[in-house]
């Protein structure tokens, strides 16, 4: 079973930072918010995108997949109150001459063995979409 350890610490009123293993992360936790960092939704909406890119390069080598490059755009809806995250929404963007079925395959592949897209998918709506670069 995996485990994982991330340390958070308040630096001021503005911010904190949250480090692992030898990364460290800014965190907007400024109540005005602040332009330089991710605020915990954003952090969310990060968390499911590198989900979804760790899982595309976990599988595009097993499906011989042919992929140059992609983005993963996502949007987020948030409850005031109480407050909490209702939906999200994605669109992963291909770059790649594959067939709208080989992407499909990839599609839901990225969704079946996604443990934080899943987890997360277990908790609220989690829609998304395929497209390619154009």
């Amino acid at each position: 079973m995996a485990q994982y350890q991330v340390s958070a610490r308040r630096i001021d009123s503005h911010g904190s930072e949250a480090t692992t293993k030898e990364a460290r992360i800014v965190l907007d936790t400024d109540v005005a918010g602040r332009l330089d960092a991710f605020n915990p939704a954003e952090l969310l909406l990060a968390a499911v995108a590198a989900c979804m890119i760790k899982g595309i390069e976990r599988v595009t080598p097993t499906l011989k997949f042919d992929l140059r490059g992609v983005e993963v755009r996502l949007h987020g809806e948030r409850q005031d109150s109480p407050p909490k995250m209702l939906s999200i929404t994605y669109e992963l963007v291909f770059d790649t001459d594959e067939t709208d079925q080989r992407l499909d395959l990839l599609h839901k592949n990225v969704r079946r063995y996604g443990t934080i897209s899943n987890t997360v998918a277990a908790a609220l709506e989690l829609e998304g979409t395929i497209g390619r670069k154009a």
